[in-house]
């Protein structure tokens, strides 16, 4: 995509789409989400014998999501970056009339449309389970908030972290490594039973804790803010690694 595909619309929303092609045609998107779905399904069904649980609820479908999106992250930014910067193509991505923001969402918002795809092919498990019993739909609604908020947080993050890294090896293990820590810090935590002051400041960096209250069900807005700002946070950062670049 040439400069001149850029004027007369947004940076960001234009190279969104360009980077949306580059995933449709890319063989690790098909990859992480079929082990999104298998994985959260034999977790729902052989680990947690759902059906023995005897109760209409999809917690414990939701609740794996933290430990599934360590994977399936990585996955889904490790080539946004990694990938520019290995074959020089991030110098012609910098020459573009975008502002560091653009640039940043464009690849941020590409992501979470593919993120939101893969969580709209979970919708026919819940739908196939609805004649079992009497399931809340708020309540699922819920989940599924909660979820998109977690993803958006995990994605930013590791947007950044792929803006560090020189290749996709390399970007795909620093992620999946530094969400494991903030996924897992609060359950670690929990069972190394820490001190409760520091069991509290681990919780405040735990991005499953704060989901938590979204898998019961509860829209909490302390934790809505919590992930909009982390968020944020990640994709300012990101920006600042991009300017970085352009200055380098």
């Amino acid at each position: 995509m040439d400069n001149k595909s850029f004027t007369g619309k947004s940076g960001a929303l234009a190279l969104a789409k360009k980077e949306l092609f580059s995933y449709l045609n890319a063989p690790a998107f098909y990859g992480a989400a079929v082990f999104f779905l298998v994985f959260s399904s034999v977790w729902l069904f052989y680990f947690q014998r759902y059906f023995m649980m005897n109760m209409a609820t999809l917690r414990p479908y939701f609740a794996v999501f933290p430990l599934v999106f360590i994977l399936v992250i990585p996955a889904l930014t490790m080539k946004s970056w990694a990938e520019e910067r290995k074959t020089g193509s991030i110098e012609l991505l910098l020459t573009m009339p975008l502002s560091e923001w653009d640039l940043v969402l464009g690849k941020f918002l590409s992501a979470f449309a593919m993120l939101v795809m893969m969580l709209a092919l979970t919708i026919p498990l819940p739908l196939s389970l609805f004649p079992l019993g009497e399931f809340d739909g708020g309540v699922i609604f819920c989940e599924y908030v909660g979820a998109l908020l977690l993803g958006a947080s995990a994605l930013a993050l590791g947007l950044l972290l792929s803006s560090l890294s020189k290749n996709q090896a390399g970007s795909f293990l620093g992620s999946a490594v530094v969400l494991m820590v903030v996924m897992l810090a609060s359950q670690l935590a929990f069972t190394l039973n820490f001190p409760q002051w520091l069991t509290e400041a681990v919780n405040v960096f735990s991005l499953a804790f704060h989901f938590e209250s979204f898998s019961r069900g509860l829209l909490d807005s302390r934790d809505v803010v919590y992930f909009v700002v982390t968020t944020g946070l990640f994709l300012f950062l990101n920006t600042r690694v991009i300017l970085f670049r352009k200055w380098n």
